[in-house]
């Protein structure tokens, strides 16, 4: 499938020159940090930056992912073996990038880019499809290498019969369907009709769906991190319809929780 996943463009700031609101824990203990330092962390398959980013915005830039990984794993209450997903992603800041669009995964590489002066705000988004992708082969049978896990329940897969398994499809099931579970739910109906308005197939596909509902999650949790997530709340989006709203996004707010609860407890009770 080549598919690529990714979060329009904005208009380009220097990092250097940003300043992002964040409430949550001192990881750092206000030492500086380094991509060199994330990579062995987290264990991230590979680490590129990008020609064209200096050595301040590198520098800058490693100490914004650092919080926001870390923040992630928190929120998420797993290791960091689940936020590399078990080593098997890559991650690109200020290279791989695709004209027009300031943060993209890439199912083919699995791999997720961020714009150098764009990308801020779209890492939850983009960890997701990651995510989304790492885990379809290990809760759906014979799925296509490029398919995401979020596709193949809406296309009715054959599930690989697990507890954890049957959390997760809770999740697609609150974020896609009403609770009767016949119906599309009000995210998917108002992503329907903005996809009719602008003539195109985005924001109704179930893995930006489901993208969307986890930014919404995360930016709801009790760690605030603007390079993380944000505009869940207040944006156009949001305004539109586009991000989960009252009922629907409690309840999908309980499905992640109780899904990345009991996963980042198996990964570290297996540590």
């Amino acid at each position: 499938m080549a598919s690529f996943s990714h979060c329009q463009v904005k208009r380009p700031v220097s990092i250097e020159a940003r300043d992002f609101y964040r409430s949550g824990p001192d990881h750092r203990q206000g030492q500086a940090s380094s991509f060199a330092l994330i990579r062995r962390q987290f264990d991230f398959r590979s680490i590129e930056i990008g020609r064209w980013v200096t050595s301040a915005e590198r520098d800058r830039a490693a100490e914004l992912f650092h919080d926001a990984l870390c923040d992630l794993m928190v929120i998420l209450q797993g290791p960091e073996a689940l936020i590399s997903l078990r080593g098997s992603i890559a991650l690109q800041y200020g290279s791989g990038g695709r004209p027009g669009v300031s943060a993209h995964y890439d199912p083919s590489q699995r791999s997720f880019a961020l714009a150098k002066n764009a990308g801020p705000g779209s890492i939850a988004h983009e960890w997701f499809h990651a995510f989304d992708h790492y885990i379809a082969s290990k809760c759906f049978r014979g799925t296509p290498a490029g398919m995401f896990a979020s596709t193949a329940w809406l296309a009715d897969a054959t599930p690989i019969a697990h507890p954890l398994n049957q959390l997760l499809m809770r999740c697609f099931k609150a974020v896609l369907l009403q609770p009767e579970g016949d119906q599309p739910s009000d995210l998917f109906q108002s992503s329907v009709q903005m996809d009719k308005k602008l003539g195109q197939l985005y924001y109704s596909k179930p893995e930006e769906l489901c993208a969307r509902a986890f930014e919404a999650f995360v930016q709801d949790a009790d760690i605030t991190n603007h390079f993380l997530v944000k505009g869940t709340k207040a944006s156009p989006e949001a305004e539109r319809g586009l991000y989960p709203q009252g009922e629907q996004r409690e309840r999908i707010n309980v499905a992640f929780s109780d899904y990345f609860g009991g996963l980042g407890k198996a990964l570290r009770d297996a540590e």
